[in-house]
């Protein structure tokens, strides 16, 4: 069965997308769906990510405080946190209605680095969990 060439866009590398494409079928096969021609549901995938900047500041010191007056001195820390967010999107579409009938998000901190195989094992886990909200298997 031909993928439509939309799904080919996907924001991540080709590895990724059929990592994707495989965690999806899987958890499609197991509530009873099976690939076909023509099919009478679309899956629609959208896939986000994002940079994004977390800061703290810590500040610690010591001081006098008298009436009127205060003394002493203060230090402040400040921590800069850059990670990637990514957003995986799951959209089950009627195809007679073109409606959308069941929706599914995923969002998680991405690892920097991570393995093939630890890439594999979080976007299985990642899909898994969106799906655990699917409505009862047919």
């Amino acid at each position: 069965m031909p993928i439509h060439e939309d799904a080919l866009k996907l924001s991540v590398d080709e590895q990724d997308r059929d990592r994707i494409f495989n965690a999806v079928d899987s958890e499609m096969a197991k509530r009873g769906f099976t690939k076909s021609n023509n099919p009478n549901v679309l899956v629609d995938l959208l896939v986000k990510l994002e940079r994004k900047q977390e800061t703290t500041a810590t500040t610690s010191g010591t001081g006098m405080h008298r009436y009127g007056y205060g003394g002493g001195f203060a230090t402040t820390q400040i921590s800069v946190n850059d990670y990637v967010e990514g957003t995986l999107a799951i959209n089950l579409i009627d195809k007679s209605s073109e409606k959308v009938v069941w929706h599914g998000r995923g969002t998680k901190t991405l690892e920097e680095n991570p393995s093939p195989t630890k890439k594999e094992q979080n976007i299985k886990y990642g899909v898994s969990q969106i799906f655990r909200n699917y409505p009862a298997t047919k």
